[in-house]
């Protein structure tokens, strides 16, 4: 008789932060044939489960740990043409690698994802670049003397919601041609399905493939709420305070994680979301938008924090 105690669910960090692996060990006191027929029931569970899995898809960050590693579909965005997007950068050894992207929002704060900066590191963050590989003469390099996570975020549930974070900056930017502040939307704000909108970022072209070296962008309409949380999409994962765009050849990929949605609104282009997760199927799977933190949930939240 093999004896092993009683079942239970819990949660362990794999990999890149913020990359979660649900481990589901079921254990049971047995005979060696009762085991044998359990092992049967457990094969048919795991294909049900894969069914299920496909049914409500399980969501992944989009974070990259690495210095390999951009939108995907998309092309290259003309030099300096989204002024406010930033490149996150945390030290290693003596050299700094990108790993999210980032909103400036005003001239000492920058808004990004939780999940991008839940480690205990240095960070510093890059404004006015184009090229990470290479230095242009636009950038502003400032280190980050604070950072604010939404005290609700919870590391372990990837579609939980609050996926916002914000850095504050040990100096505050100068403003040119080449460094602008995002331009955030009203509290509460919904744009209506088909809104126009830009991913910016410099993260994988393709699930598995490597990090662009200059900024790249791509389309992602708006898809609104009830058709992102309907049956063969999100279904219940994505919740009100999330924005979903996409879905198509076009999507977000590891290494945009925190970056700006940026949105055509009265012809201005408005930052509504926070770049946060895509499927665990793959970063432009067909149904499965990009998922962005909305940022009109959270300005009250914004403004306590930075006054």
């Amino acid at each position: 008789m093999c004896c092993y105690g009683t079942t239970h669910t819990r949660y362990q960090q794999r990999g890149p932060p913020g990359y979660k692996t649900v481990v589901v060990r079921s254990l049971w006191c047995r005979t060696f044939q009762e085991t044998a027929d359990m092992l049967r029931f457990l094969v048919l569970t795991s294909l049900a489960a894969l069914v299920l899995a496909e049914l409500e898809p399980q969501p992944r960050y989009l974070e990259d740990d690495s210095v390999e590693g951009r939108v995907v579909g998309g092309e290259v965005a003309r030099p300096n043409s989204w002024p406010w997007q930033i490149s996150l950068q945390y030290k290693s050894g003596s050299s700094f690698y990108h790993t999210c992207g980032g909103t400036l929002i005003r001239r000492g704060w920058v808004m990004t994802a939780a999940h991008c900066v839940d480690s205990s590191r240095t960070w510093r963050v890059v404004l006015g670049d184009h090229n990470i590989n290479s230095h242009e003469g636009t950038e502003q390099y400032m280190s980050v003397s604070s950072v604010y996570i939404h005290p609700n975020w919870n590391s372990n549930s990837v579609a939980g919601g609050w996926d916002i974070a914000l850095l504050r900056l040990s100096s505050e930017a100068s403003l040119n041609n080449y460094v602008r502040l995002g331009a955030l939307p009203p509290s509460g704000q919904v744009l209506p399905n088909n809104n126009p909108c830009y991913i910016t970022g410099w993260g994988r072209t393709q699930t598995g493939g490597n990090l662009s070296a200059q900024l790249k962008q791509a389309t992602l309409p708006v898809v609104d709420h009830q058709t992102c949380s309907s049956y063969g999409w999100w279904g219940s994962t994505v919740k009100t305070s999330m924005v979903c765009a996409g879905g198509g050849s076009n999507s977000g990929c590891q290494g945009d994680s925190g970056g700006p949605l940026n949105c055509s609104v009265g012809g201005q282009w408005v930052v509504h979301g926070v770049t946060s997760f895509v499927s665990s199927s793959g970063c432009n799977a067909y149904r499965k938008p990009t998922v962005f933190t909305r940022v009109s949930a959270y300005i009250s939240w914004m403004n306590g924090i930075m006054g």
